[in-house]
C-alpha cells in the first residue's frame, strides 16, 4: 500500500465484466521487444547545483528517453535526475537508488542515502537519484484526477450495495480520467519501460556498469533490470523484496493477510502498554475497541474529515514502521477514552491525507500496476476474493481492494510479467524482515531462488518495511561491506545466508517527542509495489 500517498483508495459501479478499450494490442511479453539504440552512448549530462540545507552537495540534471524504447527516434520523455558526486580517489561508478512505489520520487533519495551510508563508502560512488517516468519532476508527470480524494470517502467495507456502487463509481471514474488525459502515454508506463530507462541513465553517465540499491517495488524494478541487462550490473542490493510471482493481483491478496497480522501486533503492543493508553490489557478487547471506533467513524466522521476509510489510511502506515505506533496509539486512546478527535485528525493529516505529490504517486502506481500484469476484468472475481480474504483479515482488505480497483477498468491491455530468473549475475544482496507486511518474507525467498548467486540477510522478528539505513547496525554492516568491497555472507545454498536481530519496539514516551519526519527513507511506501 503506498503512503496512501493518496489517501484515495476508495474508488468505482456495480458491474459484471468490464469491457476493454477497443483496438488495444493483446498481452505481450515486454522482454521480447527488440533492443534499441537507447542503450547507445548518450551525450554527457549537464549537472547543475541544486543543493539544499540537508544535502549541500546535491546536483540535478535531466535526460531525454524514448516514450517507446522500441522507437528511439519517436516521442521523448524527460527524466529528472539527482547526484551526490564521489569525492574519494577510488571511484566505483554510479549507485542508482530507488525508494519504491511504483510512483515514489527518488530525487531526494540520493542525498539521503549518501548521508546514511558510511562516509568512506558513499565517497566512492556517484549516488544517483531519479524520478521514474511519470513521477514528480519528470515530464510529463501524471495526475489523472486532481482532487480525487474526497473529504470523506465512502466506507471501505461494502456492507450495503450502495457503498459498493459508490466505491466502484470512484474506481471507474479514475480509470476514465487517466484514459482521457494520458491515452498516448499509459501504454508505456510500466516496469520494463522504467528498467530500460535505468539503462539509458547508465549510458548517459558513461558507465559500463551500474550499482543499484532499491527498496520495496524498487526491488522488482531492480530484478527486471538485472534480467534485461545482467552484464551491466556491478552490485545490486534489494531491501524488502517484492515476490516476483503473483504480480500484482495475487500479491495484493497475500499482502492483506500480512497487514492484518501486523495490525494485531500493534494492538497487542498497545495492550502491553495499558498504563500509557488505558485501553485494556487484553489484545482482543483493544481490537474490539478499534473496530468499534471504525464503525462509529463510518457513521460520524471526526471533524468532517476522518471516516472509516480515512481511519484505515491513518493506521496502515503503522504496518510499515513501528516508529509510528506511539502516535497512532495516542490518537486511538484520545478518541476512545476522552472523546477527543484532535489527535486523530492530526494523525490523519500526518500519515493518511493526500496532497498533489500523493495524487501523482497514485496515478503512476495505478498506471504501472494495471499495465504490468493481468487483473480480473469481471468485478465478481474481485468481490468474491475480497470477501473471502476480509473474513480472515478485516483490517485493510477492502481498503486495498478499492486502491487497486481502477485496474478492473484500465484502458490499456496488460503485459506479461517477465520471469526474472537469471544465473548471469554476480552476487546480489537481499534484505528482508521476517514479519514485514508490505512485502511478506516469502517474496524474498522466492527471489533468492530466482537470482542464481544472491544472498539473503534476514532481520529475524522484524516487522518494518525497508530495514537498511534505519539504525540496525548489523544490517548496515552487511550493506556497507557489500558496496565497499563486494563482500557477501554465506553462500552455502540455504534459505538464509545471515541473520540480524530486530531493533526493539518503541516505548510510549516517544509519542510525545514530536511527529516523525518524512525523509526519503522514512518509509518507502509501496502499495505492494508495493
Amino acid at each position: 500500500m503506498k503512503k496512501r500517498a493518496v489517501a484515495l483508495c476508495s474508488l468505482a459501479a456495480l458491474t459484471g465484466a468490464a469491457v476493454p478499450a477497443a483496438g488495444l494490442a493483446p498481452a505481450v511479453s515486454p522482454l521480447l521487444a527488440p533492443r534499441t539504440a537507447q542503450t547507445a552512448p548518450a551525450a554527457p549530462l549537464a549537472w547543475k547545483q541544486c543543493a539544499t540545507k540537508a544535502h549541500p552537495s546535491l546536483q540535478c540534471a535531466s535526460l531525454k528517453v524514448p516514450l517507446d524504447h522500441r522507437s528511439p527516434g519517436g516521442e521523448q520523455l524527460t527524466l529528472a535526475l539527482s547526484r551526490v558526486p564521489h569525492t574519494a580517489k577510488t571511484f566505483q561508478g554510479p549507485l542508482l537508488v530507488n525508494p519504491g512505489g511504483p510512483g515514489g520520487s527518488g530525487l531526494n533519495m540520493a542525498g539521503t542515502v549518501a548521508k546514511a551510508l558510511p562516509k568512506e563508502v558513499a565517497a566512492q560512488y556517484d549516488v544517483i537519484g531519479f524520478d521514474p517516468r511519470g513521477v514528480g519532476k519528470s515530464e510529463p508527470a501524471l495526475n489523472c484526477r486532481p482532487g480525487h480524494s474526497a473529504p470523506v470517502r465512502p466506507a471501505s467495507v461494502p456492507v450495503t450495495p450502495a457503498l459498493e456502487r459508490a466505491n466502484l463509481d470512484r474506481a471507474r471514474a479514475f480509470a476514465r480520467a487517466c484514459a482521457s488525459k494520458y491515452a498516448a502515454v499509459l501504454p508505456f508506463i510500466d516496469t520494463v519501460s522504467t528498467a530500460r530507462d535505468l539503462d539509458a541513465i547508465r549510458a548517459a553517465l558513461g558507465a559500463p556498469r551500474l550499482s543499484y540499491l532499491g527498496y520495496s517495488y524498487g526491488t522488482y524494478l531492480g530484478a527486471v533490470y538485472a534480467k534485461l541487462h545482467p552484464h551491466r550490473v556491478r552490485r545490486m542490493a534489494l531491501d524488502s523484496v517484492v515476490n516476483p510471482t503473483g504480480v500484482w493481483y495475487a500479491a495484493n491478496l497475500r499482502q492483506n493477510l500480512a497487514f492484518d497480522a501486523r495490525h494485531q501486533t500493534l494492538l497487542a503492543w498497545i495492550a502491553r502498554h495499558d498504563s500509557a493508553y488505558g485501553l485494556g490489557r487484553d489484545p482482543a478487547k483493544v481490537e474490539a475497541q478499534w473496530y468499534a471506533m471504525r464503525r462509529a467513524l463510518a457513521e460520524r466522521p471526526a471533524g468532517g474529515k476522518v471516516g472509516a476509510a480515512e481511519l484505515e489510511d491513518t493506521f496502515i502506515p503503522g504496518g510499515y514502521t513501528n516508529r509510528y505506533w506511539p502516535h497512532l496509539a495516542e490518537a486511538f486512546a484520545a478518541y476512545v477514552n476522552d472523546k477527543d478527535t484532535g489527535p486523530l485528525l492530526k494523525a490523519y493529516e500526518t500519515f493518511g491525507a493526500s496532497d498533489p505529490a500523493g495524487e501523482n504517486s497514485y496515478s503512476v502506481y495505478t498506471a504501472v500496476q494495471c499495465r504490468d500484469a493481468q487483473w480480473p476484468r469481471d468485478w465478481r472475481t474481485w468481490r468474491e476474493d475480497s470477501a473471502r480474504v476480509h473474513a480472515k483479515a478485516p483490517f485493510s482488505t477492502w481498503n486495498n481492494t478499492w486502491y487497486n480497483a481502477p485496474c478492473a477498468f484500465w484502458p490499456t491491455r496488460h503485459l506479461s510479467p517477465p520471469d526474472v530468473s537469471t544465473s548471469a549475475l554476480g552476487p546480489v544482496l537481499l534484505f528482508q524482515a521476517t514479519d514485514d507486511p508490505a512485502t511478506p518474507y516469502e517474496g524474498a525467498v522466492a527471489l533468492h531462488r530466482k537470482l542464481g548467486d544472491s544472498r539473503l540477510v534476514v532481520e529475524r522478528g522484524g516487522g518494518n518495511h525497508g530495514v537498511t539505513l534505519r539504525g540496525n547496525a548489523c544490517l548496515d554492516r552487511h550493506l556497507a561491506a557489500y558496496l565497499a568491497t563486494g563482500e557477501v555472507p554465506g553462500g552455502g545454498g540455504g534459505e538464509v545466508d545471515a541473520e540480524c536481530a530486530a531493533l526493539p519496539d518503541p516505548q510510549p514516551s516517544r509519542a510525545r517527542q514530536g511527529t516523525p519526519g518524512r525523509g526519503a527513507l522514512s518509509v518507502p511506501w509501496s502499495t505492494m509495489g508495493t
